[in-house]
Formats: structure tokens, sequence, C-alpha cells
């Protein structure tokens, strides 16, 4: 296969699954063959990623992300993407495994905001415990000039409920926590735009996105720049 592009997923399976249903849909495809190449990588027993971040004696998640990047690099992709914020914790060590460029879907997120919000100065995030620690989304949004809003220790754990407890353990959605969550967000600590930094919360985007807070999600921009580079990749080759 010519022309494609390899997805580490699998962190978690659901929110792998909105990715893919969203880059499927936003593809410009009347014919079977105008769908883009694409190797999907489910490796769903991956360690927690939050959980090594937190505490560096539980389980570590990079050498299984190594392992497919190393082993997905043998099949020469164009690139990579990972459809999960929190394992960019690993990303400077992934993009040294390999020559293939990986895209860096926080980066990505926050250029976005540039363009679709310009009088934005006050940024908000929503995320994984391990997100929000790992200082990823801080950096990238300090770099473009912004201001980092961060969740209270309140809305953090309503978060992490909606994330583990909804989305992962029982595959729902609670659309009045999600709300409640953004309310907070903007209404209480005054964010012009928030990011959702965890694709789980773009899978609530997805099923619950009947609200007019700003949000930019991570993930649909991730897909958008998917289809980008992989329809530029195929005209250009």
């Amino acid at each position: 296969m010519k022309h494609f592009f390899s997805i580490i997923g699998g962190m978690g399976t659901q929110a792998t699954e909105s990715y893919l249903h969203l880059l499927n849909q936003r593809t410009p495809a009347h014919h079977d063959q105008d769908y883009l190449n694409y190797i999907l990588v489910n490796h769903a027993t991956v360690p927690d990623r939050t959980a090594y971040i937190l505490d560096h004696t539980k389980p570590n998640p990079l050498p299984d992300l190594l392992e497919d990047i190393k082993q997905q690099s043998l099949l020469k992709p164009d690139f990579f993407t990972l459809p999960c914020n929190t394992a960019h914790y690993f990303y400077d060590q992934l993009q040294a495994a390999t020559d293939v460029p990986i895209l860096h879907m926080p980066r990505e997120a926050v250029e976005q905001i540039k363009i679709s919000y310009p009088t934005a100065k006050r940024v908000g995030l929503i995320a994984t415990n391990g997100t929000l620690h790992d200082g990823v989304y801080d950096h990238e949004i300090q770099a473009a000039g912004f201001e980092v809003v961060k969740p209270t220790a309140e809305i953090r754990d309503e978060t992490m409920n909606l994330i583990y407890h909804d989305i992962k353990e029982n595959g729902t959605v609670n659309a009045n926590r999600y709300h409640h969550i953004l309310a907070q967000m903007v209404n209480t600590l005054k964010s012009d735009i928030v990011i959702l930094g965890c694709t789980e919360l773009s899978v609530a985007q997805e099923q619950a996105g009947n609200h007019s807070y700003p949000v930019m999600d991570a993930q649909s921009v991730l897909v958008d720049r998917t289809i980008e580079l992989a329809e530029r990749n195929r005209q250009s080759k």
C-alpha cells in the first residue's frame, strides 16, 4: 500500500473509534477509492498514561508505544497520528525513534485557536490529571501568547469522573456533567475558549455537543490536519 499513514490508537478504544468516525465522515469521498489509506494500531493494552505520569512506580506506557512506532516505521508510512493527548507526554522520545513525522495534537489545537478565536486571551484546559500535570498544553498555550486557565480541584474531579467512570468504564456520556464542567470553565473561571484536552472529552463533545460554550476539540483538529496532510501527500507523489 502506498501513500498511507499509521494511527497509534487504542488509548482508549472508544476515543479512537470517534477519531476514525470523524476522519471517514470528513474525508471528501464519492467512491471507495476516495477514502484515505491508513493502518490502525488499536493497542488497547498500553498501560494507563495518567497513572504512570502521576506515579512512576506504575507500568510505563513508553516501551509499548516505542514498539508500535518502530514496527510501523518499517512499513514506511507518510506520517503518524497519536489520538491520545496524554500520550504526548512521550512525544519527543517517540519522534526521536523514527524519521517519520508524528502530528502533535496539542500543538495543532493551540494553533487553531489563533485562527478560529483570534481575540481570545484566556485559554481554559480540561483534561486528565496526567495531561494537566505534565504541562504539554501549558507550554503550547503560553508559547502562542495565551494565558492558561487551569480547572479547580472540583472541576478536575468532575472531569476525571466523566472521562474514567462515564466514558471509559461505562461507555456513556453524562451530558449534564459535561455541560456543567464547561459552564464552570467559561462562566466561573472566565475562559475565552476551552480546550478539550482528552480524546474522551472529544467523545463527550460528539455525543453532547448541544451547548453554546466555546470549545476547541483537539481530536477534531487532529482529524482535519490528518486529512489535509494525507491529501497533500497523495496528490504530490
